[in-house]
């Protein structure tokens, strides 16, 4: 029975978060609802695509770079794709103005985001996989430095900004589901749907790959060629998420830390599926609460954050524990 039980779990537990989804969404769209429903329905659509994209965007994304690193408290952002972001946009704040910031055309503005975070990645793997080939712990120790380093800069920057134009620009550093453009999400949508297909098709590999370098390569993985292809794919779901809405640095680790416990086991085929629903739940379902029951305006990226940090900190000091 036990068993029994433990086999039928995974496909129980993502029949039930769809259903929370499918609730999250309905509720999102219809709760509160006043005025005509023409106006009503495209007004939420568009917010709904945007937490829609972001949630699944930043799960997928977590879970790829836990399976391609081999350890499960680590997240994309660590690779300073949030701390890059923010010194792009105080850039553009200390050498352009507070005025700039919302003057530039928002399609430009987040190409050139997305390049310049892919882009910054695309030389980190680079520099990890061309010529003398170096450990994967070693890419994630230089994200992290150079992480320090886009925030060092970033506050040296806002140190000397005026203080009006700091309160805009600190605008940008929580994630905002409000302000997204039509168009935004129309093109977010469809690069977001083009490395989905690339994903998918690259589930056979990933349980082989979370079971480490020698294994994946005596098991017939092309390794080099699977991880830089994997990582570019986590690249673009970070910078596309991350420039559509904001950084959201512990929102993968909350809901890929919660998909594993719930699912009970480590195979992708129900992991990945049940962190994106577990993320639109949480996303979606979160922003429902906050605006429609408790009328909050908090940002529900600072709830999530101060979440994603204690389940962080409650990881690390299990793993201690062992």
């Amino acid at each position: 029975m036990l068993h029994r039980f433990s086999r039928s779990r995974p496909a129980l537990v993502l029949a039930v978060l769809a259903v929370l989804a499918v609730v999250s969404v309905v509720c999102f769209m219809t709760l509160d609802a006043k005025g005509s429903w023409s106006f009503v329905l495209p007004f939420r659509g568009r917010k709904l695509l945007s937490l829609v994209l972001v949630a699944y965007s930043v799960a997928i994304s977590t879970v790829l770079f836990q399976t391609v690193t081999n350890n499960r408290i680590l997240t994309p952002s660590i690779m300073g794709f949030d701390a890059l972001y923010v010194l792009i946009q105080t850039g553009i704040v200390f050498f352009l103005g507070a005025s700039a910031l919302n003057a530039q055309d928002p399609q430009l503005r987040f190409v050139l985001e997305v390049a310049v975070m892919v882009g910054f990645s695309a030389l980190l793997f680079r520099w990890l996989f061309v010529g003398e080939e170096r450990s994967l712990h070693l890419l994630v120790l230089v994200g992290i430095v150079i992480g320090i380093l886009f925030r060092s800069l970033s506050q040296f920057m806002q140190r000397m900004l005026d203080p009006n134009a700091f309160n805009v620009l600190q605008d940008t550093f929580f994630a905002s589901f409000s302000t997204v453009e039509p168009t935004l999400l129309l093109v977010a949508s469809l690069i977001v749907l083009g490395v989905s297909v690339v994903v998918w098709r690259l589930m056979h590999v990933y349980d082989v790959l979370s079971l480490g370098r020698a294994q994946a390569i005596n098991l017939g993985v092309d390794y080099k060629r699977v991880v830089v292809i994997i990582l570019m794919l986590v690249s673009v779901l970070v910078a596309v998420s991350t420039a559509l809405a904001g950084p959201v640095t512990f929102f993968g680790l909350l809901v890929v830390s919660l998909a594993h416990a719930l699912i009970g086991n480590s195979l992708h085929k129900y992991v990945l599926p049940a962190s994106a629903l577990l993320a639109v739940v949480c996303l979606v379902g979160g922003q429902t609460v906050l605006e429609r029951v408790f009328a909050f305006d908090t940002a529900l990226s600072i709830i999530i954050e101060f979440l994603g940090g204690l389940v962080f900190i409650i990881l690390i000091v299990r793993g201690k524990q062992r």
